[in-house]
């Protein structure tokens, strides 16, 4: 007779435990449903595929004679004159950087036209992003190096041929001047590449990515390495973290390929 108050007891107090753990659960298991703005789970999220360039830092690598720029909203405004900071058979021979060809082509030959002051502003966008259509390169300017320098693409105006003969006409540090007097590279920069290393910085195109020389990583690029633009997706110096950036190489297209792999801001001339 005086077992079942007991047991009545112990059934009673099994419920409440249960019921009070019951709750216990229940609250914990809401919490993490609420997530608060900046939690670890949305940071995570952010850095997964993270494409968001930013090419401020590369800006006080450009030096030129008659070379500036400015910074306007979400883009670069580079202003040139375009004047090689480097000696060339192409400037007038009353010039202190006149220099007779002194390279390696025994194929040169020195085209009629001469080194003159330019006027080209490029605008390009400073957080450069993949271009969901691709525009192809232009003759003429399609970039700048970090000298001042403009870049053209792999053909020969005035109707997209090959380089194969024009590349005699260039100088000692792979550059010459069009009928207009503005001077260019289509292909390696020598005088960059020797000055800074060949796998370092050169400049940008017109959409914002970064040019590096022919090496990466001590190994020498081929186009082999690269995409159709003649880019890839990895770390540099300047972006330790990963961007998409050119790569100029020895052989055809040089310097970029099918197009621009981004979308290209505007150049005035």
């Amino acid at each position: 007779m005086n077992r079942l108050p007991k047991l009545v007891t112990i059934v009673m107090a099994t419920l409440f435990l249960g019921l009070l753990f019951s709750a216990c659960s229940t609250d914990s298991n809401t919490d993490p449903i609420i997530q608060e703005e900046g939690s670890d789970d949305t940071d995570n999220d952010d850095e997964v595929g993270n494409t968001d360039y930013d090419i401020r830092g590369l800006l006080e690598m450009f030096e030129g004679t008659g070379l500036s720029y400015e910074i306007n909203g979400t883009n670069v405004i580079f202003t040139t004159a375009d004047l090689p900071n480097h000696s060339s058979p192409y400037w007038p021979t009353d010039d202190a950087l006149y220099e007779a060809y002194n390279g390696t082509n025994t194929s040169f030959n020195l085209n009629p036209n001469r080194i003159s002051e330019q006027n080209i502003v490029l605008t390009i966008p400073l957080n450069p992003t993949a271009a969901t259509n691709n525009e192809t390169t232009p003759l003429g300017p399609m970039g700048i190096s970090r000298n001042g320098i403009v870049f053209y693409n792999q053909y020969a105006g005035p109707n997209n041929q090959a380089l194969t003969n024009e590349i005699n006409s260039f100088d000692q540090w792979l550059g010459h001047p069009q009928n207009a007097g503005q001077y260019h590279y289509h292909i390696e920069p020598t005088y960059l590449t020797a000055t800074f290393g060949e796998d370092a910085f050169l400049g940008l195109l017109s959409d914002g990515f970064p040019v590096y020389g022919p090496m990466e990583d001590n190994m020498v690029i081929t186009n082999n390495d690269l995409d159709d633009f003649h880019g890839h997706t990895g770390p540099t110096t300047e972006f330790p973290a990963g961007i998409y950036h050119y790569h100029i190489t020895s052989e055809d297209p040089y310097l970029n390929g099918n197009g621009f792999y981004g979308t290209p801001g505007n150049v005035s001339q």
